[in-house]
């Protein structure tokens, strides 16, 4: 999704604290400006490109999310989103543990297609000043507010992005108890869809999954060799691709080992994740490979970037003939202390 191309069309909010008892929902939209147009468009963004999000698909039949924006018109704006705030209240009151939010439901396109954002804006507290007028003047005091939005820079714990067209879901979400257990309520209990996992999950499944093939097969000596040279070919793959093939990155990673690519596909089963593809979205997750991080155990801390890292003339890497190792940093023009 393109953040740019996002065009806000309507606006909702509805309060659902469970402090109050009852859900205090708007009958009338938002009249929004720039500024708040700017501030949705942000977490819209965030929602739709971070690699928690998961792809999502209604459970049609059990889904009374998916019956009621099934039937979206847009003259059914406001009487939609007030089901769906009624509707998430009654399981926030029945979950204590829940946090009480601000449901902003929006109506958005994005090149060509219709979308439904629901936002849930759990509260935080924050500090702020109020001032009093008394008989002899001013008094400023410092008091906390318990119901503060998230700001723009931050990403919602909660939040789906439906497409209006085929009614596909992006879901953002977090586990909080019910019945005594950790569960994923937005997505098991409110919308009720199945759930992909999330790139940034998947990613974090083959990464363990090689350091682990890599511990079992390799002395110590050998697994920082083994462990940076994997780290290179999946930064190359998301770099030059932007993202990779499971089975083709065990191919890569485990080349002349044929034993340890079974080995690996034999733990990519356990998630049904052998014939996937890892495709990250967002830059923070594609930054994680662009450096080397290593640590001597003399506790030295080394960072190298992987431009440097793939040039022979900048760092070579030295086995000696008693089983240490160097590491030499060649033509270095500057040298700065921090």
């Amino acid at each position: 999704m393109i953040k740019e191309e996002i065009r806000i069309q309507r606006v909702i909010v509805h309060i659902l604290d469970s402090a109050v008892g009852l859900p205090v929902l708007s009958d009338k939209e938002i009249e929004f400006g720039s500024d708040f147009a700017d501030f949705l468009r942000e977490h819209i963004y965030k929602v739709a490109s971070c690699d928690d999000c998961k792809p999502c698909r209604f459970y049609e039949k059990e889904s009374e999310v998916f019956q009621m924006v099934s039937q979206y018109r847009e003259d059914f704006f406001i009487d939609i989103s007030k089901d769906l705030a009624n509707y998430l209240y009654e399981i926030m009151n029945s979950n204590i543990d829940i946090p009480p939010a601000d449901l902003v439901v929006v109506r958005f396109k994005e090149q060509g297609e219709e979308y439904l954002g629901i936002l849930k804006m759990n509260y935080k507290e924050s500090y702020t000043h109020r001032t009093s007028t008394v008989e002899d003047g001013n008094t400023n005091e410092i008091v906390k507010y318990k119901s503060i939005l998230p700001n723009q820079g931050q990403r919602l714990t909660e939040a789906a992005i439906i497409n209006l067209n085929d009614f596909t879901v992006r879901a953002m979400e977090k586990k909080y108890e019910v019945n005594g257990e950790k569960t994923n309520y937005f997505t098991y209990l409110f919308l009720k869809c199945s759930s992909e996992m999330s790139p940034k999950t998947k990613l974090s499944i083959v990464t363990r999954a090689i350091d682990s093939v890599q511990k079992d097969y390799y002395d110590e000596s050998e697994q920082y060799e083994q462990s940076m040279r994997a780290k290179n070919i999946i930064h190359q793959a998301l770099e030059e691709n932007g993202g990779f093939a499971v089975e083709e990155i065990a191919e890569s990673v485990f080349e002349d080992k044929p034993e340890l690519q079974i080995e690996f596909q034999d733990k990519m089963e356990k998630y049904d994740m052998v014939k996937q593809e890892v495709k990250p979205q967002s830059d923070a997750t594609m930054r994680r490979f662009e450096t080397q991080y290593l640590t001597t155990d003399s506790g030295i801390e080394i960072k190298i970037p992987m431009s440097e890292y793939n040039d022979p003339g900048k760092v070579e890497f030295i086995t000696n003939p008693d089983g240490t190792v160097s590491v030499l940093i060649k033509n270095i023009g500057l040298l700065k202390a921090r």
